[in-house]
């Protein structure tokens, strides 16, 4: 009789901890919720997104929110972007961005936005650093796994140990720059395109993302108009895209080293905002599913600069298509 009541407390004390282990686990995914049908403004960092889905850290109180971004979301930016009109200012919606949203609460619980506020020239230095250290973890787990597969494996093993010390490497400069636009951010300097692309690298090289298509488009030397055959390849990237569930579409513009570091970098970002205009006007796809168009001028060479074949692949835009792992459930 004993080891009965024994048994049935030890269930029902299980019981329990399952209902309050299940509980917290929903309150720790679902953060702050929105009431159906009320307004409400939130200010945050933006920590990840999920197609029109943008999941942020409500300041202050530090708890996760998510809002919503829509057909009639409006953007309001606080000072000019390079490069940007104010139609793509709802691809400057990135990780480690700072937005103050006013909107109603939907179903879900998210905040669909109405207004977006936000200043393109700040981002969160914390957010940028946090990154750069999944990054690094990635690819450190990267390179263990790829010496626990034994002797044989050891040359490849060190080839991952090198990229993982590169990446580390990479992460500390990264690091380094988000000290110095976070300086210049605090005394009012207006920061240019570039700098913002150093503290958020490309969402594409973030562990939590996967890329599902990809298409590449070249230009002539000094040049950023789209050919037929690079308008064909964006349109079937598109298509493919709109198919695919919480896409969203990287777009980063090169040149080759043929002209000046400045040249170089407007040509990059040319190239990056034809492809934007082409995917937006011609293609039909929402501007809120573009990540910030950006130029990288002459960095990240796919091919050597000291041929002109090695140029002509170089001036390219690469147009990725990439989704959240977590989709809308984590993001």
């Amino acid at each position: 009789m004993k080891v009965a009541i024994r048994h049935s407390k030890r269930v029902v004390f299980q019981v329990a901890c399952t209902v309050l282990l299940a509980s917290l686990s929903q309150a720790s995914m679902s953060g702050q919720q929105f009431t159906a049908g009320k307004k409400a403004k939130v200010t945050g960092t933006i920590v990840s997104r999920s197609g029109d889905l943008i999941k942020i850290t409500v300041k202050k109180q530090g708890n996760p929110a998510v809002v919503t971004l829509t057909d009639d979301t409006k953007f309001d930016r606080e000072r000019a972007f390079r490069l940007r009109p104010a139609s793509m200012d709802a691809s400057a919606m990135l990780p480690g961005l700072t937005i103050t949203v006013d909107g109603v609460g939907n179903a879900q619980g998210y905040l669909d936005a109405k207004t977006i506020k936000f200043d393109p020239n700040v981002f969160d230095i914390e957010m940028a650093e946090e990154q750069q250290i999944r990054a690094n973890k990635s690819a450190a787990g990267e390179a263990q796994t790829t010496a626990d597969q034994g002797v044989t494996a050891a040359g490849a093993a060190q080839s991952s140990a090198n990229q993982a010390q590169s990446s580390a490497n990479q992460a500390q400069g990264t690091a380094d720059a988000a000290g110095q636009v976070a300086t210049a951010a605090a005394a009012g300097t207006v920061i240019n395109a570039s700098e913002v692309a150093q503290v958020n690298q490309r969402v594409s090289d973030l562990g939590e993302y996967t890329t599902v298509g990809e298409a590449a488009v070249f230009f002539d030397t000094g040049q950023f108009v789209l050919s037929a055959d690079d308008k064909a390849a964006l349109s079937k990237l598109a298509s493919d895209a709109m198919a695919t569930q919480n896409y969203m579409i990287e777009i980063t513009g090169y040149a080759s080293s043929t002209g000046t570091k400045s040249v170089n970098q407007q040509l990059s970002d040319a190239r990056a905002a034809a492809v934007a205009d082409y995917l937006r006007n011609q293609a039909n796809v929402p501007m809120r599913r573009v990540l910030a168009p950006a130029g990288y001028g002459a960095t990240h060479a796919a091919a050597t600069n000291t041929d002109a074949q090695g140029r002509d692949i170089n001036q390219r835009v690469d147009v990725k298509v990439i989704v959240n792992k977590g989709l809308s459930q984590n993001i």
